[in-house]
């Protein structure tokens, strides 16, 4: 098994955040973005991110990139101060192998630290995979929004899975 590094992710990690972030546009309706993002769009995203004062973390092995999760603001609007929109994405190639459960958890303790109470992610679906990962975690489906998205021709339903946090454990 892979024994992954977690940490902070540094504006230097963009271009292989762009790498692995790339094929999920180009392949996939994992993501709904349709066009490939450089890495000063990801540099852009990681600074307003950390603007917020909220973690964007990247899991590596050997120095490469396998993964990133981030949380970002769910609402604008003061009183969703407490609450983040969750994501991550992983290196195909290691799928399975836990990597994924240990990067969250290290995002999920990151913003419990600072006094987030609820964790929101939306899931493309179908899409098994990360559907298991989220409720392995504790999440649950709060929402079902049938075909919200068109990506490569066909309409995309979009669920989405909330985790209430206690910040006082």
């Amino acid at each position: 098994m892979l024994r992954p590094h977690i940490r902070p992710a540094r504006q230097d990690d963009a271009g292989a955040i762009a790498a692995l972030y790339n094929p999920f546009i180009r392949d996939t309706v994992i993501t709904f973005e349709e066009q490939p993002v450089s890495a000063e769009q990801i540099a852009e995203r990681m600074h307003n991110v950390a603007e917020h004062g909220l973690p964007w973390l990247i899991s590596e092995v050997d120095n490469q990139v396998l993964g990133y999760a981030y949380a970002d603001r769910w609402r604008t609007r003061s009183a969703y101060r407490y609450s983040v929109e969750s994501a991550i994405y992983l290196d195909r190639r290691i799928a399975g192998q836990g990597i994924g459960t240990l990067l969250y958890q290290a995002l999920l303790d990151n913003v419990q630290a600072i006094g987030i109470r609820a964790v929101i992610a939306g899931i493309t679906l179908p899409n098994a995979a990360s559907v298991a990962l989220h409720e392995r975690l504790g999440f649950h489906k709060v929402a079902h929004f049938p075909s919200v998205g068109l990506k490569f021709g066909q309409w995309l339903d979009v669920g989405y899975w909330q985790r209430a946090l206690d910040p006082t454990d």
